[in-house]
């Protein structure tokens, strides 16, 4: 007997009904977001080359230095920093975390399946800022440890021969520990810039040619632009981190903002590109 001939309705599909909401709430995403950052290919990598960038160098130049330390002229020895010279690789490290950053977000737009996370989780907002949080704490543990393995490698290879630093002297317990918070904050600038461009290549161009592309065209301004304007780009401020030798900079020979107010400058322009992309990320398809 038919569900019509028994008097039972038959289901009406044509009836619109409302979408289930989104199931994953912030603890779900959090699980969701160290899932996929873990297990795409491109994050070991990025780290391995983020490795070799920051305690590959230091040990490399560290090693030089001991080597040719006693040929070296007194100009050289007296402006010696050993702490700076075993950070010798975070410039590298910079252009590293910022890849991981960038490909962090833009992978999921350049693979679709941002519309999946979205599907799954309707408030955009709140899955930026478990990726944010996610990525940050990967990238503040991994910083920490390899800005203070660099800095142990050089210094045990600076023995000996050459003057080396103990994280008890002034400065530079500040210079290794701000060198990761650096590190920490330029990745999660590169997230910003992913999710503002959307695109790997980019946001990649985009995040580089700040990084070093806008120093080296400033320098070529009068010296009294310089001095004005290159206090407050990243790399300079990056480089100004980690020494313990707080005087003015070759930058533009100006005098350079303190470490902490120049980290905080770093942190303020990571939460304008955050927001800004959290702005962007909800008025725009995925």
């Amino acid at each position: 007997m038919s569900a019509v001939s028994a008097g039972v309705p038959p289901k009406d599909f044509s009836v619109d009904r409302p979408l289930p909401p989104g199931r994953y709430g912030p603890a779900g995403l959090l699980r969701a977001e160290w899932t996929k950052l873990r297990s795409v290919r491109s994050t070991m990598w990025t780290l391995v080359v983020t490795v070799l960038a920051v305690v590959g160098i230091g040990a490399v130049a560290t090693a030089v230095t001991a080597a040719h330390w006693n040929s070296g002229g007194p100009v050289e020895r007296f402006g010696f920093d050993p702490t700076q010279r075993s950070l010798a690789g975070l410039f590298l490290g910079q252009i590293a975390i910022g890849v991981l950053g960038v490909l962090a977000m833009s992978a999921e737009f350049s693979s679709g399946t941002i519309r999946a996370t979205f599907a799954a989780a309707p408030h955009r907002t709140l899955v930026l800022v478990c990726k944010t949080v996610v990525f940050g704490l990967v990238a503040l543990v991994t910083s920490e440890v390899l800005t203070f393995a660099a800095f142990e490698l050089g210094q045990q290879l600076l023995k000996g021969t050459t003057p080396y630093a103990t994280l008890g002297q002034p400065g530079v317990l500040r210079a290794v520990a701000g060198a990761g918070l650096v590190l920490t904050v330029m990745g999660l600038f590169a997230l910003g810039l992913a999710t503002i461009i959307r695109h790997t290549a980019g946001a990649l161009a985009t995040y580089v040619g700040l990084l070093l592309v806008l120093p080296l065209i400033i320098q070529a301004f009068p010296a009294s632009f310089q001095q004005a304007v290159l206090r407050y780009m990243p790399l300079v401020i990056a480089e100004h981190m980690a020494t313990t030798r707080l005087t003015a900079g070759a930058f533009g020979g100006g005098s350079l903002l303190s470490p902490w107010v120049g980290f905080a400058a770093l942190c303020g322009y990571t939460l304008a590109a955050l927001v800004i992309g959290a702005v962007l990320l909800n008025r725009r398809d995925a």
